[in-house]
């Protein structure tokens, strides 16, 4: 496996169990969509404490941008997943 050298310890264990579970593709993706939810996670945390000064019951415009984009990105990587087991489905059956 590579030296993802952002990755901690405990990331790059999980990652190594994604790909042994599902393949390197696949494993690679669902440790991303891990990474893009924790992260969002967070995000949303600190939409808590950072709100809006125009309306703060909204977390700050940045942060909205910032959700905005990790959700696209899961949704990204979900998609590629799904098509992934579609293909490996249909390759499956004939």
């Amino acid at each position: 496996m590579q030296d993802f050298r952002y990755l901690g310890d405990d990331r790059r264990a999980e990652l190594e169990k994604y790909e042994f579970m599902m393949g390197e593709a696949r494993g690679r993706l669902a440790a991303s969509l891990d990474c893009l939810t924790d992260a969002l996670i967070m995000v949303g945390q600190h939409g808590v404490y950072c709100t809006s000064n125009r309306n703060p019951t909204v977390p700050a415009l940045d942060l909205q941008g910032v959700m905005v984009n990790l959700n696209g990105a899961k949704e990204l990587v979900s998609a590629v997943m799904e098509r992934m087991r579609a293909e490996r489905e249909a390759a499956e059956k004939q």
